[in-house]
């Protein structure tokens, strides 16, 4: 029995895949192969499923989707099931929507995880994400340098579902065998947290011109404008908190625990651009955004409330 979760979705499914290749060679639309949506699934239910014996072959696999194992009734029944499982039986809980929050403490939950393997596909670190890449892009004959591949990380968001697609498409539009940043740039679409990374540095370096093009690009992008803001006021709250770092001497890697941050090349340019401001106009920063998030609440037009607040933030070059 498995418990499967994270973020990396990517991983989630090929180890998935995998399963369903080992178990069920004969494919998905033969008698040992069952997949439930826990929504709707009763304890009933889910006994036969794992008390049904395969039909020309060694096991069975039971798929089940977002059950809520720890949150819901019969804990003690669920036990039960869980602590005297068929020899036969492969039983996987996929964790897609609702959150994978056992509290060990609690001996009921302790008892639901006795007899499982818990499966956390986490996003992946820098180096091992690097490495991925390069081999994806060897796999469709092209190379690509460590820096080319940090930057398709950062603008796709660093995850593995994203960038399989949009490797597969860097490749095909590449003309030469090592894949450069300008055919990165070409065609690959970048996550909103990558745009805001430019935005940000553009203001900080006083490039007016390029901050409010990159501004008119969010907003061409059909991004709404409260997240827009989000984003912005976040990477000003982690601005201000690189600066305090900054000026104390602190340690990168404890930045990005308190920041949230995954990846060091998502650090990286904050710690770049608060080298280049102050502290006081970090915090002004900051206040202007929480001023801007309750003026665009009542403002018809909250494109503008966005055009004056990159404008506003010019001042923290």
């Amino acid at each position: 029995m498995y418990f499967f979760h994270g973020e990396e979705k990517y991983l989630l499914e090929n180890s998935l895949a995998s399963l369903r290749k080992t178990i069920c060679p004969e494919g998905l639309g033969g008698f040992n192969y069952r997949r439930y949506e826990g929504a709707g699934l009763s304890l009933e239910e889910l006994d036969d499923a794992v008390n049904t014996l395969p039909v020309f072959s060694e096991r069975t696999l039971v798929e089940i989707f977002d059950f809520n194992v720890f949150g819901g009734d019969g804990k003690e029944r669920l036990a039960g099931i869980f602590s005297d499982l068929p020899d036969y039986v492969c039983l996987v809980f996929i964790f897609d929507t609702i959150p994978f929050k056992p509290d060990r403490r609690r001996k009921q939950d302790a008892d639901l995880l006795k007899n499982a393997d818990a499966v956390e596909f986490a996003v992946q670190d820098k180096n091992l994400l690097v490495k991925w890449i390069k081999r994806h892009f060897e796999d469709a004959g092209k190379r690509i340098g460590n820096a080319d591949a940090e930057d398709l990380a950062m603008i796709t968001g660093g995850y593995m579902s994203a960038l399989h697609g949009e490797i597969e498409k860097t490749a095909a539009f590449s003309k030469g065998e090592v894949v450069t940043r300008a055919d990165v740039d070409a065609v690959v679409t970048p996550v909103l947290d990558a745009v805001v990374y430019k935005l940000t540095d553009a203001i900080i370096s006083r490039e007016n011109n390029a901050a409010m093009s990159i501004l008119d690009e969010l907003l061409r992008m059909r991004e709404a404008p409260h997240r827009i803001l989000y984003s912005i006021s976040l990477k000003m709250r982690q601005l201000l908190a690189a600066r305090v770092w900054v000026e104390n001497g602190l340690d990168g890697g404890s930045f990005m625990d308190v920041c949230g941050i995954r990846y060091d090349f998502q650090a990286a340019p904050l710690m770049k651009t608060a080298k280049k401001t102050n502290l006081a106009k970090c915090r002004s920063a900051v206040l202007a955004c929480s001023e801007t998030a309750y003026l665009l609440n009542s403002n018809p037009e909250p494109e503008e409330c966005l055009i004056e607040l990159v404008a506003r933030l010019a001042f923290l070059g």
